[in-house]
């Protein structure tokens, strides 16, 4: 294998915080991709509904669990076939919350590999466990985004990059609302109803681990139709999220009369 090569998100997060030990950020990077990315988790058995039985390591007087962010990591390391669990970060470290045990990623089979101990998986899954607030309040006016970190920007961008078809688009605008309060709010455009608290989460979470958990960032959900979503277009920034792939789309046999179905 290649160790230079940086195959995956993971992989690239990882190789800065490695490159920067000192750099707080490099590390919050790090562990933001990890709670977002899909993961694939070895198992002991087959699955049984929502009842996992996750392969436990015992390395020194610590265990840990195994997870890898691409299937064929998982297989090159196990070196044969096994059951496993697709799962975020995010969901495996609270399911992990006060078991004491770590988590192994991509041992011994990308650059990226890293023992976390059972403490960081408890610090993850408590930095990870608080919702959102609500808040009813009706925004007076609202400005051009100022004074926000490129890295908060940069790091919205990839989390927003990954929730396919979960919005149209997102605006990030500065707000006044009618209480006299100020700060920023980003304002979603079609969003799937069922996704809106999703949504919320991710952008708590990238507050979080870009060090900006106490900045003031709202989030409001409108429909392209609503006369606000003109106003969010006029003057936020925008993020598109990408759209899910078209289905494929496949003639059933005997559909075109120029390419009759064979028998056989």
């Amino acid at each position: 294998m290649d160790e230079t090569r940086l195959d995956t998100r993971l992989d690239a997060v990882h190789a800065a915080m490695e490159a920067a030990p000192d750099d707080t950020q490099a590390r919050l990077r790090f562990y933001d991709t990890l709670a977002a990315s899909e993961l694939y988790l070895m198992l002991k058995s087959e699955a049984q509904g929502d009842q996992l039985d996750p392969d436990v390591f015992e390395l020194g007087d610590q265990s840990f669990v195994l997870v890898f962010d691409r299937e064929d990591r998982l297989a090159q390391f196990a070196g044969r076939a096994v059951p496993y669990a697709a799962l975020t970060g995010r969901s495996i470290a609270a399911m992990l919350a006060g078991q004491g045990v770590g988590l192994g990623v991509n041992l011994d089979v990308a650059p990226s590999a890293i023992l976390l101990p059972p403490e960081a998986v408890a610090w993850l899954a408590d930095t990870l466990s608080e919702a959102p607030a609500e808040i009813e309040a009706k925004p007076e006016t609202l400005s051009a985004p100022r004074g926000l970190p490129e890295a908060f920007l940069t790091a919205l961008d990839a989390r927003l990059a990954t929730m396919t078809g979960l919005a149209r688009m997102a605006y990030l605008v500065g707000v006044t609302y009618d209480t006299g309060a100020q700060g920023h709010m980003l304002g979603f455009v079609g969003a799937d109803p069922g996704a809106q608290g999703a949504l919320a989460r991710a952008v708590s979470e990238v507050l979080i681990f870009s060090g900006l958990e106490a900045a003031a960032l709202d989030v409001a959900f409108v429909e392209a139709s609503d006369p606000v979503a003109a106003r969010l277009a006029s003057c936020g920034l925008r993020f598109d999220l990408p759209e899910p792939p078209e289905p494929e789309q496949r003639e059933a046999p005997g559909s075109d009369p120029d390419r009759p179905p064979k028998l056989r």
